[in-house]
Parts: structure tokens; C-alpha cells; sequence
């Protein structure tokens, strides 16, 4: 069957399998190469595409959890939106949560996801506190910072290439209410945005909607959304999808007049400095309450471009980024901006103190070539892409700017994860 990520771009044909348990993904892995497992597909670019598939989604086992302590044990397949639904009602939330909830445990952890609390909290893996993994030979062991931690720290980001995500303990955080306190605030530009991530860098959540287009002395001008859990004692459970996008619009729908007109109206709606509740889906999805967005770019698809640059050069590499995608013609329909903290120890971990830029282009040659001067720029500031996110980082590039990759490697060799597993991304990556 044909497969792809989340941006639609690229595709692929591929075998994919779904085990109904432990017993079948061993034997499905012994009987394969090349073999890269899969959740929900919400990774945009080739790093869950390969010529098998391995779908982790139906392999299920009842959840062990703590109601004490707030720690939870529950398969690789089990979604983010499952365990909301679950626990939310009960008092508890995720750790670190993507900006999207339709995603599964093995996936968060293979990619490291990080969420709009990098700077207080780190990435989804800091809270892990073990992972079951099932090697390339057939042996399943556990594994966490201080047990086989080489292997951890490789699995956490790895992109699935060290082997099958079976299950994972990591730990929720309590909460009493279902709602967030969110405050909007407009900024005119760049400058006054990054001062006031700093500004409120104390604050549980912070993130910023940025105006792509906009150019001189507006140049990053934003709208900042600031949030942390209310009080209230009233705990519900989760609202479903809003509205469906059943057909791929045309692709012409996005276009410089669109996009310019949308960017507008939605800064002049926006009341600064408002404080209001508002529910815990609506300020860390707001996406998933539109289904199947992705097709607002068309059949071609789209390519999301996530960039980290360091905190020391993070006001220049900014503007010089968003400079030349404004200058480029090339709009990006969403830009958003966040705040990390300090990264970890995983190999091939995405954040590092400073900040990520996250923008979407429609799948066309100009975006490609505006992307391949994006890399350059990225390069020379010292930042990276994000694998997760990735669909066309040359290999050059990710080797420059993954220095663990080396190691990545070794551990891989060591577990008998060469050979067994790998995907389209990492065969463009130059990993083996």
C-alpha cells in the first residue's frame, strides 16, 4: 500500500504489518529487513516510511497506574488523546505534549517531542522513567537513564532505528482543573517578542504565533499565548473534533493574498493583554479541532521546516530567518515560535537552550530551494533541524549538526539494530 507522514510528501510503497501482540512483532522483525516501526503517522516527513511497516497501533494491554504518584505504564501503541480522555477527568496531564494529541507513546518517545514547556520541563523523555524495547535479534529488555542508558539515551529521539517501542513508565503531573488560564498578548515585533518570552519564561507555558509575512519594522510581530493550569476544581473530559476537511483543497487556496489577509484579521482580532480560561484542548491543540487540516495544502502536500538556533545568536538567526522567508515570497500559513531550555543527553535529541522557529510551504520547487537556503543560515548559527519534523535535510547537514550521530551508530551496532531497522529518512541521513 501507498504510505506517507503527516505532510503527505513523500510517499511510498510498503508492506505494512500489524501485530495483535508481543509474540507476532517478534516474528514479524525476525522475518524482515529494513523494517521501521509506525504509530499514528502524525511524524511529517519519511521517518516512519520504509519498504515494511511495522503498526504498533492495535498491540494493547491494559494501562498500570498509580494513582498516588501519578505514574503510568501503557503500550507503545496507546495515543496521547487516550490517555487525556483517561486520566484528565481523574486529575492528571501530560508532562510535555506536541501541539497535537492524535500521536502515540512510541512515537513521542522516538521522537523526543517537546511541547510549549521546553524551557521548565525539557522534552517528553525526561520524564520517562523506562522503556520496553524489543532489539533486532528478538530479545526484549528494559531500559532507562540508568539502565543500559546507552540505549536509552539512543531510543529517546532515535527515530524508531534502535528497535520496536513495546511499552514505557513515565509519570503525569496532577492537576485540578481541565482548563488552562491563557493570556494573549500582541507584540509589534521581534524584539518585543523575545523579550517577552524572557519576560515570562516563569510561566508553565508560553508560545507565539508569528506573522511570516510581515517585513521592516515589523519583522516578527506576534501574538503570544501564555498559559498555565487553573484552580477551579472542575475537572472534564476531552472534547472530540470540531469540523472535518473531507478533500484536498486546491492548492492554489493558499497564496500570498490569503495568506496576507488571514495574518491580518487574525492579529486585529486578537485582544492583548486578555486573561481568560479556556479548555486544555483549545489552548495545546487547537489544530486537532480541525480534522485532517493537512489537506488545506493541496494533493501535493506540505513541508514543515522546524529549526532550533542557539540562545546566543537566537535574536540575530531569528530575523535573518524570517527575513528571508518574507523576502522570498514563499509564505508560510503558520509560523510559531517557542522557547527552549536546556537540552539533554539524548543523541539525537532536538532541543538546546534558545529557540525553535516552526514554519509550513506548500510542496513546490521554490519552497525547496527557499528550505536548502534555510539550512545554510541554520548551519552557520549552530542550530539543527528537527528529524520529526524533516523530509528532505541533506545528509551533510544532519551529520554537521548532530554531532552524536557517531555514537548513535555504535549503540545501534551493539543492540543489533543495523540492518533490521531503518527508514527512508535514515537511509537519506547516511545512517546504515
Amino acid at each position: 500500500m501507498q504510505i506517507y507522514g503527516w505532510g503527505r510528501y513523500p510517499r511510498a510503497e510498503a508492506k505494512v504489518q500489524s501485530p495483535s501482540s508481543i509474540d507476532d512483532c517478534v516474528q514479524t522483525i525476525l522475518g524482515h529487513e529494513n523494517i521501521i516501526p509506525r504509530g499514528l503517522a502524525r511524524s511529517y516527513g519519511d521517518s516512519s516510511l520504509a519498504s515494511h511497516v511495522l503498526s504498533m497501533i492495535d498491540v494493547k494491554v491494559p494501562d498500570e497506574f498509580n494513582s498516588e504518584t501519578g505514574t503510568l505504564t501503557c503500550t507503545a501503541g496507546t495515543t496521547f488523546d487516550e490517555i487525556l480522555h483517561r486520566y484528565v477527568p481523574l486529575g492528571w496531564f501530560l508532562p510535555v505534549t506536541p501541539g497535537t494529541r492524535f500521536i502515540t507513546v512510541g512515537g513521542a518517545i522516538a521522537s523526543d517531542v517537546h511541547g510549549k514547556n521546553h524551557h521548565v520541563q525539557g522534552a517528553f523523555s525526561d520524564h520517562v522513567r523506562e522503556i520496553e524495547l524489543l532489539l533486532g535479534n528478538g530479545d526484549i529488555v528494559k531500559t532507562s537513564s540508568v539502565l543500559r542508558s546507552d540505549l536509552f539515551r539512543a531510543t529517546c529521539g532515535g527515530m524508531g532505528l534502535t528497535g520496536v517501542i513495546l511499552g514505557a513508565t513515565f509519570d503525569l503531573i496532577p492537576i485540578n482543573s481541565s482548563k488552562i488560564v491563557q493570556t494573549t498578548i500582541k507584540l509589534p515585533n521581534l524584539e518585543a517578542t523575545l523579550d517577552a518570552f524572557e519576560e515570562y519564561s516563569s510561566l508553565p507555558y508560553s508560545v507565539a504565533w508569528i506573522d511570516s509575512l510581515a517585513t521592516g519594522k515589523h519583522n516578527g510581530k506576534s501574538i503570544m499565548f501564555l498559559g498555565s493550569h487553573a484552580k477551579d476544581d472542575i475537572l472534564s473530559t476531552i472534547r472530540g473534533q470540531a469540523i472535518n476537511i473531507p478533500i484536498d483543497l486546491p492548492a492554489a487556496t493558499l497564496n500570498p493574498v490569503t495568506v496576507k489577509l488571514f495574518n491580518q484579521l487574525y492579529y486585529k482580532k486578537a485582544r492583548s493583554n486578555e486573561t481568560k480560561l479556556v479548555p486544555l484542548e483549545s489552548f495545546f491543540y487547537p489544530l486537532d479541532s480541525i480534522g485532517n487540516w493537512n489537506r488545506l495544502y493541496g494533493k501535493r502536500g506540505l513541508l514543515q521546516y522546524q529549526c532550533v538556533i542557539p540562545k546566543s545568536v537566537g535574536r540575530l538567526g531569528i530575523k535573518q530567518l524570517l527575513s528571508l522567508v518574507a523576502e522570498s515570497g514563499q509564505m508560510s500559513f503558520l509560523a510559531v515560535l517557542k522557547l527552549f531550555g536546556k537540552g539533554n543527553e539524548n543523541y539525537l535529541s532536538f532541543p538546546c537552550e534558545g529557540y525553535t522557529l516552526s514554519l509550513d510551504f506548500k510542496v513546490q520547487t521554490q519552497s525547496l530551494r527557499l528550505l536548502d537556503t534555510l539550512d545554510q543560515l541554520v548551519l552557520e548559527l549552530g542550530g539543527k533541524l528537527y528529524l520529526a519534523k524533516d523530509a528532505r535535510m541533506p545528509e551533510s547537514i544532519f551529520k554537521s549538526t548532530y554531532p552524536m550521530w557517531e555514537k548513535f551508530e555504535q549503540v545501534r551496532e551493539n543492540y543489533y539494530a543495523v540492518g533490521r531497522f531503518s527508514s527512508l529518512q535514515s537511509m537519506r541521513l547516511g545512517l546504515r
